[in-house]
């Protein structure tokens, strides 16, 4: 019985001693009697009171143990490190957390070069991340061959994602007409440049690659440098290499050579690197590239010390605030107008481990972020473009609506280097492309070890 109880029984038996003391004419056995009486019904009320919040409160502590216990944890691990990226990343996680509180999420954001080493680690664990951020193409293919990814196509049935998203992007997420990956953003890439600098310069922004080494030129003499770039990650240097071969022999023989089936000794190949000198000859890069990741590399076209940048969309995640007015872009120039275009367009999404230790819950993660609601805010929040095409186009921008055009005009859209080959190529590729540009003068020797990996990767290629 708590305090308070005590007190207020004390209480009522005294008044009750001086009421029946008055009324039965001062015999203290009687009124002993009757009060001992009804004080006994007091108490035994009170306590039972006290025993039932006591048994309530024990009561509700199990319960809420045992929800505890049943609750899975849906383990979700993340590259999405930019800042604005991740803002994105930890705002779903809370929609999702907020609507379905029976499946917490465990979030984990890693850095996005690590993750990319750490996600084979992630996906032979015990148990395994049930849902990861990844990228479409060869690069899922990887994994997918080897068993580790989850087979969700009753998640894109349920979801009716097959009508929903286009027929390219259904293509990049299956395997032997089994969906085990889902698409939820792409992007374009192009030389992104700042307006007034190319104005002040009377630079038309290039159309041919003689414009753009022309241009190099020009920017020089005014004290500017022409392309930023950061090659501390060699995948920045893979992407002049995509586009020139693109632009060089044509987006078909680059799809080939990514897929083993063309030779890297090939002339066509020493022609790419050939065209890559004129643009050291030109002196069109930044200084020292490898000093610098990507987006420390952004800072000079910032400062207004750069004019051009050659990288996908998410530049613009990183480009600062009063700049962005000034940004625009144009497609790499044309090099061979013989040639067709192609277009490296990126797309992003997320897969299951195939040793998910909460499938349930990570399926119901996925058709969350594969749906309007969750496509919807990277649009809004970070102009990218949707896989799902049930997402409003008019929330896309200018600048997004013309990048959309750009991937239209192409004749083919590839993803990007270390996303069309296998991941062992990808890395003898940009390790030889970073040596490439610490020494433009050994061609021949880099693309003889390039041809030899090529030999040892793609055997059935090679017969």
């Amino acid at each position: 019985m708590s305090n308070f109880s005590k007190k207020f029984v004390i209480l009522l038996a005294v008044a009750m001693l001086a009421l029946l003391a008055a009324q039965c004419g001062g015999q203290p056995q009687v009124v002993e009697k009757i009060v001992e009486k009804e004080v006994t019904k007091i108490v035994e009320k009170e306590v039972t009171k006290e025993v039932e919040k006591i048994v309530e409160k024990e009561v509700t502590k199990e319960v809420e143990k045992e929800v505890v216990k049943n609750v899975k944890p849906i383990i979700y691990n993340s590259n999405n490190s930019d800042p604005n990226v991740r803002k994105v990343d930890e705002m779903l996680v809370k929609m999702f957390n907020e609507k379905n509180p029976d499946f917490p999420i465990q979030h984990s954001i890693v850095q996005h070069e690590d993750f990319k080493q750490a996600i084979r680690a992630y996906l032979v664990a015990e148990p395994a991340p049930d849902v990861m951020t990844w990228f479409a193409g060869n690069r899922a293919r990887f994994f997918i061959n080897k068993g580790l990814i989850l087979d969700i196509s009753d998640v894109w049935q349920k979801e009716g994602w097959n009508d929903n998203y286009p027929k390219g992007f259904r293509a990049l997420s299956e395997v032997n007409g089994k969906a085990y990956f889902l698409p939820t953003n792409w992007y374009w890439w192009a030389v992104f440049y700042r307006k007034s600098i190319l104005e002040a310069n009377k630079i038309t922004p290039p159309q041919t690659f003689d414009e753009l080494l022309t241009a190099c030129d020009t920017l020089n003499k005014a004290g500017i440098t022409p392309i930023a770039i950061g090659t501390k990650a060699p995948w920045t240097a893979a992407a002049w290499f995509d586009y020139l071969d693109m632009r060089t022999n044509g987006p078909e023989f680059h799809l080939n050579l990514m897929l083993g089936k063309e030779k890297y000794n090939d002339p066509k190949v020493k022609a790419v690197f050939a065209n890559w000198k004129k643009l050291f000859d030109h002196k069109c890069f930044a200084e020292n590239p490898a000093a610098y990741d990507w987006q420390n590399a952004v800072d000079p076209l910032n400062q207004g010390k750069a004019a051009m940048y050659l990288m996908g969309q998410f530049i613009l995640d990183t480009v600062a605030e009063n700049v962005k007015p000034d940004m625009d872009f144009f497609r790499f120039p044309i090099i061979d107008p013989k040639m067709k275009i192609g277009e490296d367009a990126p797309t992003d999404g997320f897969f299951m481990s195939a040793k998910a230790q909460n499938p349930e819950g990570g399926k119901k993660f996925l058709a969350f972020l594969g749906s309007v609601e969750a496509q919807t805010v990277y649009v809004k929040e970070l102009g990218r473009i949707s896989a799902n095409t049930k997402v409003d186009s008019k929330l896309y921008p200018p600048m997004t609506q013309k990048g959309i055009e750009l991937i239209k005009a192409a004749d083919l859209v590839l993803q990007f280097y270390d996303r069309d080959t296998t991941p062992e190529m990808a890395e003898e590729g940009m390790n030889a492309f970073t040596a490439f540009w610490a020494d433009p003068s050994k061609i021949d020797g880099l693309l003889d070890n390039l041809e030899a990996k090529r030999l040892e990767l793609f055997v059935e290629e090679t017969k």
